[in-house]
């Protein structure tokens, strides 16, 4: 089994071999962890895009420009145009494939320009064992993951994380907005923008992991810590909630006895994480 230092040297030298890249960067903390091994690695020779749209949540792009600042990599914002495809906003479960789809092909695009050779990724070991259509696009794009490729987990990438000092080392996963819509329901910038407001108030409850699910009829599902369920359930708390959702658009709001679970709409078209594999 290798060690973390040999995973981290390891990692290094295989973007170092890349000459250059992109880094598919949303700020988050897998594609955070590789723009930082990009900059160590390459320099001026690595830059990481940053694909805005109704999809990401308010603050993000702002929290990845003051990422890519501190770890002094080149960054460049694009807008991308996933709502213009029927495809993705009909939200059938392969949905996250035709959104990298169309991140992949606008990094392509600018590849010249940039002067970059590889686009790369931040999928990690866990996530190859894990229901991620995007991949297929990554596959079809010629897109490397070099955490996966080096055998780090999700555990050893919030590891290598606090050791750069990176301030996003225990940064809750934050997936696009359109990740909390059930599949068949379209998604759609004012749905979107309904769910964002509603998570904001949320964290301002001081809520770190929290998810407004929605579901058919403008339904609110709201996914917190199992700690936070009998909080949330006083009276008090609850009127404030249910009116302030209501306020958003939302006609019924709801909260999930089972508690806070990545990727819970899964469960709803029979879809179960892969078998991992053995790093």
């Amino acid at each position: 089994m290798a060690s973390f230092d040999d995973k981290r040297d390891k990692l290094l030298e295989l973007i170092r071999g890349y000459g250059s890249c992109a880094v598919a960067f949303s700020g988050g903390i897998d594609s955070t962890v590789v723009a930082k091994a990009a900059q160590l690695a390459l320099g001026e020779r690595a830059v990481a895009v940053t694909g805005t749209s109704a999809s990401l949540a308010a603050g993000e792009l702002d929290e990845a420009r003051e990422l890519a600042a501190l770890i002094g990599i080149r960054h460049q914002v694009i807008a991308t145009d996933e709502f213009a495809n029927p495809s993705y906003v009909q939200n059938a479960p392969d949905r996250c494939y035709h959104c990298k789809t169309e991140l992949y092909e606008q990094i392509e695009n600018l590849a010249e320009r940039l002067d970059v050779a590889v686009i790369v990724n931040g999928a990690n070991v866990d996530d190859l064992g894990d229901y991620r259509p995007g991949m297929r696009a990554a596959g079809e794009h010629q897109v490397a993951s070099p955490l996966a490729e080096c055998g780090l987990t999700k555990a050893d990438v919030r590891a290598l994380a606090q050791a750069w000092q990176l301030p996003t080392w225990d940064k809750p996963a934050a997936p696009c907005l359109s990740s909390r819509v059930a599949y068949g329901e379209e998604v759609t910038p004012e749905r979107l923008a309904m769910i964002d407001a509603a998570e904001r108030f949320l964290r301002e409850q001081g809520l770190r992991s929290v998810r407004v699910r929605y579901h058919k009829g403008d339904v609110a599902r709201l996914e917190v810590p199992t700690e936070a369920l009998q909080p949330l359930g006083e009276p008090a708390t609850r009127e404030q909630l249910v009116a302030q959702l209501k306020q958003l658009g939302f006609k019924y709001v709801t909260l999930d006895l089972e508690g806070f679970r990545s990727g819970s709409l899964n469960a709803l078209v029979g879809i179960t994480p892969l078998a991992k594999p053995t790093p």
